[in-house]
């Protein structure tokens, strides 16, 4: 449950943008962390210093935005038979299709590799999302 703060001094765009630029950090890290720990399976381009995993990080972010939602509805019967253990399949296309998206920039090979990323951002999604609801309610 996400407590709002109702305060008139704030600036809604601002919150937007630091969840937006923490969400970024966050996959940016465990794309990278990732594909150092998996050399053989997971590739990501590492010219331009971390551009091509920034750029992967915004599409995971929008695609995360629009298209889960989609998907996670459609899949709900599936989901539901198998009691939610089809959920994190649904990260494992998504990222299927940002390896798609960014070509030899980024790349992921095999399925087992693609479930353990999604893993990690799920994981990192809960981390990131606590962090931000305290940075919110701080302010």
């Amino acid at each position: 449950m996400k407590i709002i703060i109702n305060n008139k001094n704030r600036n809604p765009y601002l919150d937007y943008f630091i969840d937006w630029l923490i969400h970024m950090i966050g996959y940016s890290l465990v794309l990278i962390t990732v594909s150092v720990l998996f050399q053989k399976t997971i590739r990501i381009d590492n010219s331009m210093f971390g551009f091509w995993a920034f750029l992967a990080s915004i599409i995971i972010y929008i695609l995360n935005k629009t298209i889960k939602p989609i998907l996670v509805w459609l899949t709900l019967p599936i989901t539901g038979l198998t009691l939610g253990l089809f959920y994190p399949f649904i990260n494992v296309f998504i990222l299927h299709i940002v390896s798609w998206i960014l070509g030899p920039h980024f790349l992921i090979s095999g399925l087992f590799m693609s479930f353990i990323v999604a893993i990690f951002i799920s994981l990192m999604n809960l981390f990131m999302d606590s962090i931000i609801d305290s940075i919110l309610r701080k302010g």
